[in-house]
């Protein structure tokens, strides 16, 4: 549904989206205590200064201009480490297929098989041999080039020429097409025994229409066959120039060699301004669907349209979804679906806001039998939740593990310079994490309360469920200690 695929690597990175990519980071103020209670106890002591508070997050000074073919660099110093993070996104995702469904995708998977004088092989072991690894990714939005390097200039400087080429000056010969054309065919037949990836396809598509969100980000067995060596070129040059790209860098190096890096990735991509976003997608109308699936199991999603990435709105919404059904045990969802009445292994929402509205979604596997009271039981709970809000001590429960896992957000390099990116991509401002989390920490009951009944109503739910046609049971009562336990492990 939001297209999470992870990245592929030639020697993976975190998927989109770490770009799975999702922006709900934060800064903690620090926090120092001594703890003196069993002074005659030997203690650690990096937990005992922490007194129960979170820990400090990692302040980053972030610099930022733009090169001269109009490429926007973002760049963090960060001497800790002998190497360095390089990531460059694109507004090239499959939003600009432009019609030919999966053109995004095939040309960002064909960008390492093959550059002037050297092969897939070729270009795997090049990377190889210097320590340094290339991944890539396409997603809605964006696609991803990244390359992690050993920063002493011997390695750097032959490892930034080959990703530069790779980038850049992709040849996208014709064999190393047709197998990943195969690769994609054979994936889409995989898919055909996925109820999850069955049921994630038909719920874009009811809800975004003929939007580009609601095609199949990796196009479709029809569409892959056609495409053609000289479309990819030509989107390539389009949509891999670089006025579209945001150039992230982390790591050990100065200003300057930080500069010589942008220019140089910069100049070897082609020459072009950035692409328009996609138009904001049409409010679908409340609809159900069933797919008919021989399982054991009924899968369940629930959706509607969400906000866009700059709404203002994103940290009451994120922390109104943290205890709706964002998190794992304790949210609304796992409380009354899972615990009190052993319904699921696992149920969560999101919202994923783009750069036009992304969806907001719930998800879950039930037992065939109980899937119809378990979809109303979930409805009911959402409709529920947005007229009654959050209790006061689930806001502040809410607000202290997020200011608890903001470290994680800063705590490689890798994780920096997928903020960093997604922070040029979406435009955001350069404080933009410290300023989540300031807002996320004053926000108010009432205010999580408007700002999730602003955006989300449970009578314009879009759902889709598959699984097999089965009499159907009343769901047990909540109860401490409910009699079915959960399922295990999701089917699939």
């Amino acid at each position: 549904m939001s297209d999470r695929r992870a990245p592929r690597q030639t020697s993976i990175g975190a998927g989109l989206m770490a770009l799975a990519l999702t922006l709900s980071a934060v800064l903690a103020n620090p926090a120092q205590a001594a703890d003196s209670a069993q002074p005659a106890q030997p203690t650690l002591q990096s937990l005992a200064e922490l007194d129960g508070k979170a820990p400090s997050g990692r302040k980053l000074n972030v610099q930022d201009w733009k090169t001269a073919e109009g490429a926007r660099v973002l760049f963090v110093e960060a001497r800790e480490l002998p190497m360095f993070d390089l990531r460059v996104t694109f507004a090239a995702g499959s939003s600009q297929d432009a019609g030919t469904q999966g053109l995004a995708a095939l040309t960002n998977a064909m960008l390492n098989e093959g550059v002037k004088g050297k092969d897939v092989t070729a270009i795997a072991e090049g990377f190889e041999d210097l320590g340094a690894d290339f991944s890539g990714g396409s997603y809605r939005d964006m696609a991803v080039a990244s390359l992690r390097s050993l920063s002493a200039s011997d390695k750097r400087t032959p490892a930034l020429a080959l990703f530069a080429d790779v980038v850049g000056k992709p040849t996208f010969p014709e064999e190393s097409l047709k197998r990943v054309k195969n690769q994609l065919l054979a994936s889409f037949e995989y898919e055909k025994q996925n109820p999850a990836r069955i049921a994630g396809k038909a719920l874009s598509s009811k809800l975004y229409g003929s939007h580009p969100y609601g095609t199949p980000s990796e196009g479709t067995a029809e569409s892959i066959p056609g495409i053609t060596q000289a479309q990819l070129r030509e989107f390539h040059a389009k949509a891999y120039a670089a006025g579209n790209a945001v150039i992230a860098l982390v790591g050990d190096l100065s200003r300057s060699e930080a500069e010589a890096i942008a220019a140089q990735v910069s100049a070897n991509l082609p020459k072009g301004p950035a692409l328009p976003a996609p138009a904001q997608p049409s409010e679908p109308k409340a609809s159900v669907q069933h797919i008919d699936f021989p399982s054991k199991q009924t899968h369940l999603m629930l959706a509607e349209l969400g906000i866009d990435r700059k709404d203002p709105d994103w940290a009451a919404l994120s922390m109104g979804n943290q205890i709706f059904g964002g998190g794992a045990f304790g949210t609304r969802l796992m409380s009354e679906v899972r615990e009190k009445r052993g319904l699921t292994y696992g149920v969560y929402s999101s919202f994923t806001p783009m750069q036009v509205r992304g969806p907001f979604t719930i998800d879950l596997q039930t037992r065939a039998e109980l899937s119809e009271g378990t979809l109303k039981l979930v409805q009911d709970l959402l409709g529920d939740y947005l007229k009654t809000g959050p209790t006061q001590k689930e806001l502040d429960d809410a607000k202290r593990e997020l200011a608890g896992s903001f470290p994680l957000s800063t705590a490689s390099n890798a994780s920096i310079v997928g903020q960093l990116g997604a922070i040029g991509f979406y435009n955001l401002p350069l404080t933009w994490l410290e300023d989540f989390m300031q807002q996320s920490q004053a926000l108010t009951v009432e205010q999580v309360k408007a700002a999730m009944n602003k955006h989300l109503s449970a009578d314009k739910l879009v759902i889709v469920t598959i699984g097999p046609k089965v009499p159907q049971k009343p769901l047990p009562p909540p109860t401490e200690k409910p009699a079915d336990q959960p399922l295990g492990v999701p089917e699939h």
